[in-house]
């Protein structure tokens, strides 16, 4: 009989915490029944909020910790007086075999410094990348690295595409996901020489890839690939400005059919489209950015996000933790290395 998924929480990570941390645990675990949470966080905060939750005292163990990671922490910080913190006994939990994957919504960059030290680095990943799902025309991509390095060479660039590859077909049910390189052009000669170098070897790889070359930054929202890849830098630049234009668009929206009595009855006559809409564009839909390459599975939850959002990314984590993604990793990654190509 198999034990079912475990996820450990830092329930004191965010700005909501720890309450809409409990709130999201508690809205995940009824879709989930063979799922159980290790809470770690304040007893005494945590005690009153998960009893307020029918059936979660159950599902649930509460695991004391005296401190946490605050959000103006640096990394450097979190590193030397993080040990003993909701957000490092979490990822321990993870390393021991006591949960199959942590999620935070605490302090982004303490997160990824705690989760290299205490997870480590997967062979042949010299650098973790993060990721983000980016909602399209077509459906969901997966956008990487948006954050975890300013800068990547070709060989990085190519194990990022190995790595959100595999995490594409575990959490977009894609069996041959496509990939392809963000530049500034989807000519041959466009873009810096780590772009073109790592156009270079991904189509030239006997990956079993499905590579389709050169995107574009109007390719992501379009949905031309299902994996698009850069570096930190970029990618991050890419999703800041992703969300602020929708937060724009939503804004006009709102304003536009609230002008007049015209268009307020035109929203009436448009509610089930404009809903529709909204559920596209809920950032709590796509909660959750993964750092792909390490030992185990840390998932990044927004910092303000609310329980629908928290939920999502304890949906994420369980299923990246049940899926053989770090197994076809290992694999390409090895199969560069016979090649003689050096590992990113």
């Amino acid at each position: 009989m198999t034990r079912g998924t475990i996820l450990s929480v830092d329930a004191m990570g965010g700005d909501h915490a720890p309450g809409v941390i409990v709130d999201g645990v508690a809205l995940f675990v009824k879709e989930r029944p063979d799922t159980k949470i290790l809470l770690f966080g304040d007893e005494a905060a945590l005690t009153p909020l998960v009893h307020a939750h029918s059936g979660l005292t159950e599902r649930c163990e509460i695991i004391h910790c005296d401190h946490k990671i605050t959000s103006d922490m640096k990394p450097s910080q979190a590193l030397r007086r993080g040990k003993g913190s909701s957000m490092w006994n979490a990822l321990e939990a993870v390393k021991e075999g006591r949960a199959d994957a942590s999620v935070s919504a605490g302090n982004t960059g303490a997160l990824m410094a705690i989760s290299m030290l205490v997870l480590r680095k997967m062979d042949g990943v010299h650098r973790p990348a993060m990721t983000a799902i980016w909602p399209t025309l077509a459906g969901r991509s997966v956008v990487l690295d948006v954050g975890a390095n300013i800068e990547a060479d070709a060989a990085q660039l190519v194990s990022f595409a190995i790595m959100g590859e595999a995490y594409a077909r575990a959490t977009l049910g894609k069996d041959r996901p496509t990939i392809g390189l963000l530049n500034i052009g989807s000519e041959e000669m466009k873009g810096h020489d780590e772009v073109r170098e790592a156009h270079e070897m991904l189509r030239n790889s006997d990956l079993n890839l499905d590579y389709r070359g050169f995107v574009e930054g109007d390719d992501i929202s379009m949905g031309a690939v299902d994996v698009v890849v850069t570096d930190g830098f970029t990618g991050n630049v890419a999703l800041k400005t992703g969300e602020g234009v929708a937060r724009m668009l939503g804004t006009r929206v709102r304003e536009a059919l609230t002008k007049s009595l015209v268009t307020k009855a035109g929203a009436v006559l448009a509610a089930s489209g404009l809903n529709q809409l909204r559920e596209q564009m809920n950032p709590s839909n796509a909660n959750g950015g993964v750092l792909l390459g390490l030992g185990g599975v840390s998932v990044k939850s927004h910092g303000g996000t609310d329980a629908r959002g928290f939920a999502t990314a304890c949906r994420l984590a369980a299923d990246l933790a049940t899926s053989h993604y770090p197994e076809e990793v290992a694999a390409n990654l090895a199969r560069i290395q016979q090649k003689g190509a050096p590992a990113g």
